[in-house]
C-alpha cells in the first residue's frame, strides 16, 4: 500500500485510540494517590512513538514485557496486569 492508502484506511482509528490514550492519562492525572509501575511504564513506553525509526510497536510491546527468561516458581497473580513491575517479583 502507499502511504496515503495507508493513512486512508488507519487514521481514523489511530485517532480514536490516541483519543483515548490521552483520556486515561487525564483521568489518571485527576485521581488521587499515587501511581503504580503500570503508569510509569505507559509513561516510558510513549517516547518511542515519536522515534523515526521503524519498530515502534514492537518497542513498545518489549517496554511492557517481562525481560526475563526464567520462568517463576508461582504466579504472584491471577492474571496478566500489561505491564512488568520489574525486579521486585
Amino acid at each position: 500500500m502507499t502511504r496515503q492508502q495507508v493513512l486512508d484506511l488507519y487514521f481514523m482509528d489511530a485517532r480514536c485510540k490516541l483519543i483515548e490514550l490521552a483520556a486515561f492519562l487525564d483521568r489518571v492525572d485527576r485521581s488521587e494517590g499515587e501511581a503504580d509501575f503500570r503508569f510509569a511504564a505507559i509513561q516510558d513506553a510513549l517516547p518511542l512513538l515519536q522515534s523515526s525509526e521503524l519498530g515502534k510497536a514492537r518497542a513498545v510491546l518489549m517496554a511492557l514485557s517481562d525481560p526475563t527468561s526464567e520462568p517463576l516458581a508461582a504466579a504472584p497473580g491471577k492474571g496478566a496486569c500489561g505491564a512488568w513491575p520489574g525486579p521486585s517479583l
